[in-house]
């Protein structure tokens, strides 16, 4: 090579000229079939294949090789490559019970309830208060759990009248779930008005281990019930029960009225009833 056409190729006197695309393309498939054969087991590479003529195949890529190290070579190739990404993509697809799909499917997989045996109802007071100072009404719910499983502590969630199938839907109320192990699931009849959470103590729900004792007390918002125009019916007949309707409480007198049934004051009681003689 004379010293001009070494000044224009970019190399030294004496010296090879620069490897074109092509050189260089033959001296990495030979760097990484020499890598391959240290490093791959070809006993193990279920894609490798020796036909009757001497010749080995890739099954994967239906390719023909001459000897193991074009293969190795092969196998390290963009083709190669992107085939082992399809296979193991479409194989996920068809084969839910393979470690990538088990890991897919476990977080997509419904959380299933434990079975186990019930014991029964548990016991349950129900109380209507009002208070005066905050002119709003609340209820408290005081569950007795006396046989509930070790270390558990009853839970409980609102949950929509369109929701349950035991009772026709109705939008005027919404039901309170509480639910402990091994006892039945109580549903709580409430009016469908909005629950106050501003505070603290606008919403109780506390677990008592030592009484076993649940109790959850509930305010509601202040008018929610004058706005809806449906006072009586919709406060005043709640029930409570875990299956469907358990009886009905009649609405409190509002605060310096006296309840149903009693005279005004001042006014004669009314008499009492003829005899009746047989």
């Amino acid at each position: 090579m004379s010293f001009m056409d070494a000044r224009e190729h970019g190399s030294k006197v004496g010296s090879a000229g620069v490897a074109s695309a092509q050189n260089e393309a033959i001296d990495r498939r030979e760097r990484l079939r020499r890598l391959a054969l240290e490093t791959i087991d070809l006993a193990k590479d279920p894609y490798f294949m020796r036909n009757h003529v001497g010749s080995y195949e890739c099954k994967l890529c239906l390719t023909v090789h001459g000897n193991e190290g074009n293969y190795l070579a092969h196998t390290q190739g963009k083709r190669h490559q992107q085939n082992l990404a399809r296979r193991a993509t479409r194989d996920a697809r068809d084969n839910p019970s393979g470690p990538v799909a088990n890991l897919s499917t476990s977080r997509r997989a419904k959380i299933q309830p434990r079975k186990t045996a019930k014991i029964g109802r548990p016991g349950y007071r129900v109380t209507k208060q009002f208070c005066r100072r905050s002119e709003r009404r609340s209820l408290l719910f005081q569950v007795d759990y006396p046989e509930i499983e070790d270390g558990l502590k009853p839970r409980h969630r609102f949950m929509s009248a369109y929701e349950q199938k035991v009772e026709p839907w109705d939008k005027a109320y919404q039901y309170l779930l509480v639910a402990a192990e091994p006892y039945e699931t109580l549903a709580f009849k409430i009016p469908n008005a909005e629950v106050e959470k501003r505070d603290a103590n606008d919403f109780v729900a506390h677990w008592e281990p030592d009484k076993k004792t649940f109790t959850v007390q509930l305010f509601f918002k202040k008018n929610a019930f004058e706005v809806r125009g449906n006072t009586k019916s919709t406060y005043g007949a709640f029930a409570a029960n875990a299956t469907g309707g358990h009886g009905g409480y009649a609405a409190p007198p509002p605060p310096g009225a006296l309840p149903p049934g009693f005279p005004p004051s001042g006014a004669p009681p009314p008499p009492p009833p003829p005899a009746r003689f047989a």
